[in-house]
């Protein structure tokens, strides 16, 4: 499938656009978590399971879930889908979309007869329902109130719900599913490398019922979870200072790309404070203009008229975009528009 944030695709499909790429393809946070020095041993030992354990504290802590036995720390969430799609007998999966192809692909890896669904209300016929919350890309939220009636429903037939919460750390805290995950049927995901801009860690963690989470923590087995991603996961999971600060940052950053947009003659159409949604008719222009810029937005070839475009990291990251998104606006102005007789 494709997936944004890869620079090898970038370079083929533009040859000839400046160097370095400004990558936007992605909802990665361009301001990371610093970086910090680990013990001498963090490549030579395996990890303790201790730490891994202190990791599901500080998680269960920073996420709102119950307790420590609620979470499953794994090398990204990427590698827990197809494990959490077999918790549930091969059935009827429905995604509700359009959103991430990787729960679709993942579901049918465990079995299921997959479908991307529209409307909420289907997700109640299903086995195993699947919801992005806040979406990818479009940032549609969906109520914790009606993701909890959901469950309900899923329960009463053995189904499970899964909730990616993946954006949820810059997304509306009140109607996360974190914490109410003992009341079984609930799987929430989140993940670590987004906000924390560390993608490279490969860190996430599954939330669910002490049960599933045992069952989930059997299959990843022991030392799932690297040392260095351990590490930084204890330490920037605990800093509440830098994990506020950052929120606040992200929504200024957010606004200003809006503003960008709105220069350009473009009006965003949804999002979080990690990316913005545009939903444009020249939507496959404007890509090909960035790209000939040398900077990469996230398209859909099964939806030709969205991008989706992350936060730009430095002034100089910005000045390009603003550079290449009025070329785009100039260029498309009709002949003769703009002049003064």
């Amino acid at each position: 499938m494709d997936h944004g944030g890869s620079l090898e695709r970038a370079r083929a499909l533009f040859p000839g656009a400046p160097e370095p790429f400004v990558d936007l393809s992605t909802g990665i946070n361009p301001n990371s978590y610093p970086l910090f020095e680990l013990p001498a041993t963090a490549l030579s030992r395996l990890p303790e399971p201790g730490r891994a354990r202190d990791l599901a504290a500080v998680a269960a802590t920073a996420y709102g879930a119950p307790s420590a036995a609620n979470v499953v720390p794994a090398p990204g969430t990427q590698i827990l889908l197809p494990r959490i799609a077999s918790l549930v007998r091969p059935g009827r999966a429905f995604v509700l979309g359009p959103t991430y192809q990787e729960h679709a692909r993942a579901a049918a890896i465990a079995g299921h007869e997959v479908a991307e669904v529209r409307s909420f209300e289907r997700l109640a016929e299903a086995d195993l329902a699947v919801v992005v919350n806040p979406n990818n890309p479009d940032g549609r939220v969906v109520s914790r109130a009606d993701l909890l009636g959901l469950a309900e429903k899923l329960r009463a037939r053995s189904g499970l719900l899964v909730v990616d919460e993946a954006f949820m750390d810059v997304g509306p805290q009140a109607q996360s599913l974190a914490g109410d995950v003992d009341g079984g049927g609930i799987v929430v995901l989140r993940s670590f490398g987004k906000f924390y801009g560390l993608a490279g860690i490969r860190l996430g963690f599954a939330l669910a019922h002490p049960d599933i989470a045992g069952r989930l923590e059997e299959e990843l087995g022991p030392w799932s979870v690297a040392v260095p991603s351990l590490e930084y996961g204890i330490k920037a999971l605990s800093d509440a200072d830098w994990q506020r600060e950052m929120r606040t940052t992200l929504a200024h950053a957010a606004h200003r790309l809006d503003q960008a947009f709105a220069r350009a003659g473009v009006v965003v159409t949804g999002g979080t404070p990690l990316f913005r949604h545009v939903d444009i008719p020249d939507a496959a222009g404007l890509f090909k203009a960035l790209g000939r810029g040398g900077i990469l937005v996230r398209s859909f070839a099964d939806r030709p008229t969205q991008l989706r475009c992350g936060l730009p990291g430095t002034e100089i990251e910005w000045r390009r975009l603003d550079i290449a998104l009025g070329d785009w606006a100039q260029d498309r102005q009709p002949v003769g528009e703009g002049d003064v007789s």
